[in-house]
C-alpha cells in the first residue's frame, strides 16, 4: 500500500484532549496539512471528512460510511487498545491502523500497583474505618513472597513485570508470542497455557488486548482453576471478563478480592454486585492517564505523520486481525 497520500492538502482530524500547542505542533510537520480538532463532540460529524484520524472517539461514529467513501486512509490510535475503532468494515478495508502500543505502561503499571497493594493492605476496610473515625488493627495480607500471573506480556505487561520483580515476587506470564522473555519473569507459556498459569499464581494481572479470542477469557472455568482466595486485577479491557462470573467467585470466596479498572459496561451499572463489595476496588478506567499523556500521544503522531509523509514504515503497525501490533511490526 502506498502510504503518501495522493490529494494536496490533508486533513487530519483530532479526537483526543489536546491543546492548542498539540495542535501546532501537529500542523508544523507539514504545510501540505489541515488540522481539525473534532473533540467527542464533534467527530461523528467530522470523522467522514478525515484522510487521517488521530483518537479515541468514544461516542457512536459511523466507520461504515467512513470506510465505503474511501477518503480515511489511516488511523492513528491514541489507546493502545483498538476496540474503538478495528469494527468489521476496518478490518476488511485498506485503511492503515497504528495504535499507541506500549505509550502509556508506566502509568498502567502504577494503576496496577495501586489496584494491587490497596487490596492487600486492606484499604478499603481502612477507608471505611477512617470516615468513622475507628483505629481498629486490622489483618492485612503480603505482596512480597506472592507468585504472580502476568496475562499478556505486550508493552503494559512487561512493564508491570518490571515494576512488580523487585518486590521478590515469582512471575509467571502468558502470551500469543510467547518470546523474549525477560530474566525476571520465571516462566512465559502460550496463551493456550492460561488455565495452566492460572492455576499456580496468587495474583492475576490482565493485560490481553479484547479481540474475539479474549472476549470472556475469564469466565467461570478460568475462576475455578485460581487459587482459593487469589486476587484478580483487570487493568485489559472490561470484557476479557465475564462479569456474572467474577461475582460469583468473588461471593463463594474463590476471589479473595478484585482491582478492576475497567468493566464489561462502561460506565459500570448502578445495579452492579460490584459496587457493594468490601473486597472490590473500582476504578473508572484511568489506568492510561497521566500528566503527559496528551504529549506522548503527540509526540507518537508527529513521528508517525513525518514517516507517513516519506512513505515510511510507521510505528505500532496493528494486525488488524489480531487487534494489535505484532512484536516484530517496528
Amino acid at each position: 500500500m502506498n502510504l503518501v497520500a495522493t490529494i494536496s492538502e490533508m486533513r487530519v482530524v483530532l479526537c483526543y484532549p489536546v491543546e492548542q500547542r498539540h495542535r501546532d505542533q501537529i500542523a508544523a510537520v507539514s504545510s501540505d496539512i489541515e488540522v481539525v480538532d473534532a473533540g467527542q463532540e464533534r467527530i461523528a460529524e467530522l470523522l467522514p471528512s478525515a484522510d487521517i484520524f488521530c483518537g479515541h472517539a468514544k461516542v457512536p461514529v459511523p466507520w461504515e460510511d467512513v470506510v465505503a467513501q474511501g477518503r480515511l486512509q489511516w488511523i492513528q490510535s491514541s489507546a493502545a487498545g483498538m476496540d474503538h475503532c478495528l469494527v468489521p468494515a476496518v478490518i476488511a478495508s485498506d485503511v492503515l491502523v497504528t495504535s499507541a502500543s506500549g505509550l502509556f505502561a508506566d502509568p498502567v503499571a502504577e494503576q496496577t500497583l495501586a489496584l494491587l497493594l490497596g487490596l492487600l493492605r486492606g484499604l478499603p476496610t481502612f477507608f471505611c474505618q477512617q470516615q468513622a473515625k475507628d483505629f481498629t488493627r486490622r489483618p492485612t495480607g503480603d505482596l512480597h513472597g506472592k507468585t504472580v500471573g502476568i496475562i499478556g506480556l505486550g508493552g503494559n505487561g512487561r512493564r508491570i513485570a518490571e515494576v512488580l520483580a523487585p518486590l521478590r515476587v515469582r512471575i509467571l506470564a502468558t502470551d500469543m508470542f510467547p518470546h523474549d522473555k525477560p530474566g525476571h519473569v520465571a516462566a512465559l507459556q502460550p496463551a493456550d497455557q492460561l488455565h495452566e498459569v492460572l492455576s499456580q499464581v496468587d495474583i492475576a494481572i490482565l493485560c490481553v488486548p479484547l479481540n474475539s479470542q479474549t472476549h470472556h477469557m475469564i469466565d467461570s472455568a478460568a475462576f475455578a482453576k485460581m487459587k482459593p482466595g487469589a486476587i484478580l486485577i483487570n487493568v485489559a479491557r472490561g470484557p476479557v471478563v465475564d462479569e456474572a462470573a467474577l461475582v460469583d467467585a468473588l461471593e463463594s470466596g474463590q476471589l479473595s478480592a478484585a482491582g478492576v479498572d475497567v468493566t464489561e459496561v462502561e460506565p459500570l451499572p448502578e445495579a452492579s454486585p460490584l459496587w457493594e463489595m468490601s473486597n472490590v476496588i473500582i476504578t473508572p478506567h484511568v489506568g492510561a492517564q497521566s500528566a503527559k499523556r496528551a504529549d506522548d500521544a503527540t509526540e507518537l503522531f508527529c513521528d508517525n505523520l513525518k514517516r507517513y509523509l516519506r512513505g515510511e514504515r510507521l510505528r505500532n503497525v496493528v494486525d488488524k486481525e489480531l487487534g494489535f501490533p505484532r512484536p516484530s511490526s517496528d
